[in-house]
């Protein structure tokens, strides 16, 4: 993947976060699942993902301190019933991580989830400033 070291972590726009949520409700809407809403502490949950696997330089659900997104979004205050999350590393700008996302099977299992109601998304850029880490946080609260 990329080699680990500084990265380029930056918080998700509140525009990026829409997107997110746009494309996650086209795959949705196709479906007959009610749309989801973006929100913005997932949002801050997947880009502090995003920013510890650029660190690392290493694509992963599990973070340098916890086993998976459902801690990481316990951990941020919210209270989930469920908890999906959606990761890529490569050269890709948001409008083709979400269709790579949208494209793939397993990935869209987690975008078609009926339950979850909200979604964020992040982004970060590994040390060798080409490998975009990203992280999209599905989830329902209780």
């Amino acid at each position: 993947m990329a080699a680990p070291g500084p990265a380029n972590c930056v918080a998700t726009s509140a525009q990026d976060n829409a997107a997110a949520a746009q494309a996650t409700n086209q795959q949705r809407r196709a479906q007959g699942l009610r749309p989801v809403k973006p929100n913005a502490r997932l949002a801050g949950v997947a880009a502090a993902h995003a920013c510890d696997m650029a660190r690392r330089g290493l694509m992963a659900h599990r973070g340098t301190a916890t086993k998976g997104p459902g801690q990481r979004v316990k951990a941020a205050g919210y209270r989930s019933a469920l908890t999906a999350e959606n990761i890529a590393a490569g050269p890709f700008g948001l409008g083709q991580v979400l269709a790579i996302w949208n494209a793939s099977q397993g990935h869209l299992h987690n975008i078609l989830i009926p339950q979850i109601s909200e979604v964020g998304i992040g982004r970060a850029v590994s040390a060798d400033g080409r490998t975009v880490f990203w992280a999209a946080v599905y989830a329902a609260p209780r």
